[in-house]
């Protein structure tokens, strides 16, 4: 059962979010998948971006319905990552059956790395091009997408990238800007078109916006009210999200 490299090392680091696929399958609600694994709404909005980003396929079939809940469903790609990671679980039982397994377990855990980052993007490089100190990784997405990303030439050869590598694009939700469809992007930026998918507004700060990209990942941007309301932005509505590619961190597995 062959999945992206960053999908089993998160089946590996964070059981839980897998665990949530299960909820939703029993419970077919966002909302009442959240309320049975643990989760606040949100999280489980975040566990599900995060699993559709690093998987090449969408797990988790979505339709909105406001604030209060949200229908979902499994996609063939989500069951079988469920049914991998109910393998792993029984595994795992058989493995860890003693208190010095366990603890060798979790010192395994204290070596992975979790990143602050809201967006992580799994790809491939498609391309590596040298300018002076650094070098211009290009990243092909799944459903066709291309990000790139701009990292010196110690990383590229720290990274040990080379065209085919997967690896994994981190950006901070602050680093997106929004576009409305027909302004002029920035040259030489990354610039993506979605629809907005959910704004959440936040009472001392700025709002959150998801944009669900045509591949079936999604984006997460950080946004003042003002800017919000000049491009009369809503959910439902198309968007353009633009970053600098000396904005993407890039990571591989361990």
């Amino acid at each position: 059962m062959s999945l992206p490299n960053p999908l089993n090392q998160h089946i590996i680091r964070r059981p839980q979010r897998i665990a949530l696929l299960g909820h939703i399958a029993e419970q077919g609600s966002i909302t009442r998948a959240a309320k049975s694994a643990g989760l606040s709404y949100k999280a489980a909005w975040d566990a599900i971006d995060e699993l559709n980003n690093l998987a090449q396929k969408p797990l988790v079939e979505r339709s909105v319905g406001g604030k209060g809940g949200g229908g979902a469903k499994l996609t063939q790609e989500g069951e079988r990552v469920l049914r991998l990671y109910q393998r792993l679980q029984v595994l795992q039982a058989e493995v860890l059956g003693s208190d010095e397994a366990a603890s060798d377990f979790n010192l395994l855990g204290r070596l992975m790395l979790r990143t602050s980052a809201r967006n992580q993007l799994h790809g491939q490089v498609s391309a590596i091009d040298s300018h002076g100190r650094n070098d211009m990784i290009g990243l092909q997405l799944a459903g066709g997408l291309h990000l790139d990303a701009q990292i010196t030439h110690d990383s590229t050869q720290r990274l040990e990238l080379q065209v085919g590598v997967e690896v994994v694009a981190l950006i901070k939700a602050g680093w997106l800007e929004l576009l409305a469809i027909g302004q002029p992007e920035t040259p030489g930026h990354n610039c993506m078109g979605g629809v907005i998918e959910m704004i959440l507004d936040a009472e001392d700060g700025p709002s959150e916006v998801r944009v669900a990209l045509p591949n079936g990942q999604v984006l997460c941007a950080l946004a003042p009210p003002a800017a919000l309301q000049a491009l009369d932005a809503a959910e439902g509505q198309p968007i353009r999200v633009q970053f600098a590619p000396s904005n993407v961190l890039l990571g591989t597995p361990v």
